[in-house]
């Protein structure tokens, strides 16, 4: 099997706000992990977590406190120019949690999504813009007639499919997908998963898709990062993850997903996590170990060895 190439690497990520003060919050506290191309990558957690925060450092919405995000080689928080910053922004986008709310409700739907097109020069003349609209339009399920319309006059799921066809526009690599469909209904939730999906394929695109819905996670990701408290906790591929969680926190999270079985509801279990369990502001050394190929837990040595024994069997 070819090796699959890194396009992202984090390396200790740090975001704290309000360094140094008696307020601090460490939102990203020394999180890494690695996106391969053409992957999805799921990052669930509680609200809070700093899941979300960990996607807009990414992206440069927020300047990183510390530590580094290499995309394609490159060091993303480095010194640079305009134009390599205008390069970089080309090729990462990101679809946001509230559809109305990320969209200009002054601005005809056509205008919304050729902005990207606009400003990086993609389009000759207004026929092709025009053009390159439509097709997008298309692409997302919607059609030609939407383009002269505002914001105001879509549901939450057509929303949502045209800041798809917003990040799209201008031909991006990867793309973060920040809880884009926790604002939606559960019928159109699917929808645009699905739609998800199919332009991931299509289009050659990689996912960093972060949600706290752990069932629509594992619908989409082929591997899933959890975080608790700006750590990362847990990172396998989805399928080892649901099948042997390791970490309590992760366990406790799988759970809570209700079964579609009435009588196994009934019966079902809840696992409740107790952060002081896991003391790890003792004199323990807590790392980021992998206990089988690709199964990462944070855990002291101690727990380390128990998990590797519990995998064993």
């Amino acid at each position: 099997m070819a090796e699959r190439k890194k396009l992202l690497e984090i390396k200790n990520l740090k975001q704290y706000f309000n360094e140094g003060k008696l307020n601090e919050v460490k939102a990203v506290d020394t999180v890494s992990f690695d996106i391969y191309k053409g992957e999805v990558m799921g990052l669930v957690g509680e609200s809070g977590c700093g899941k979300s925060t960990t996607g807009r450092t990414i992206i440069r919405l927020y300047d990183a406190t510390g530590g580094e995000v290499i995309y394609d080689g490159v060091n993303v928080h480095g010194k640079k120019s305009k134009k390599q910053l205008k390069e970089f922004n080309r090729k990462m986008q990101m679809i946001f949690q509230d559809p109305y709310a990320s969209l200009n409700p002054r601005l005809k739907i056509a205008d919304v999504i050729a902005e990207g097109i606009d400003i990086h020069g993609l389009a000759k003349s207004k026929e092709e813009r025009m053009e390159q609209v439509y097709e997008l339009l298309e692409t997302v399920g919607l059609n030609k007639e939407h383009a002269t319309r505002y914001p105001h006059e879509f549901s939450g799921g057509q929303r949502q499919r045209i800041g798809i066809a917003r990040a799209l526009a201008v031909q991006p690599e990867f793309i973060i997908a920040d809880e884009p469909i926790s604002a939606l209904d559960v019928s159109i939730q699917a929808q645009v998963v699905n739609l998800m999906k199919k332009l991931q394929k299509e289009k050659d695109l990689t996912y960093l898709f972060i949600a706290h819905d752990l069932s629509m996670v594992k619908y989409i990701s082929d591997r899933i990062g959890v975080m608790y408290f700006g750590k990362m906790v847990e990172l396998a591929p989805a399928d080892e993850l649901y099948r042997n969680p390791l970490h309590p926190y992760t366990q406790s999270l799988l759970s809570a997903i209700p079964a579609p079985d009435p009588i196994s509801e009934r019966s079902r279990r809840r696992k409740s996590y107790d952060p002081a369990s896991h003391n790890y502001g003792g004199n323990e050394s807590i790392e980021f170990r992998e206990v089988t190929p690709g199964h990462f837990v944070l855990c002291s040595e101690k727990e380390f060895n128990q998990y590797k024994a519990q995998s064993n069997h």
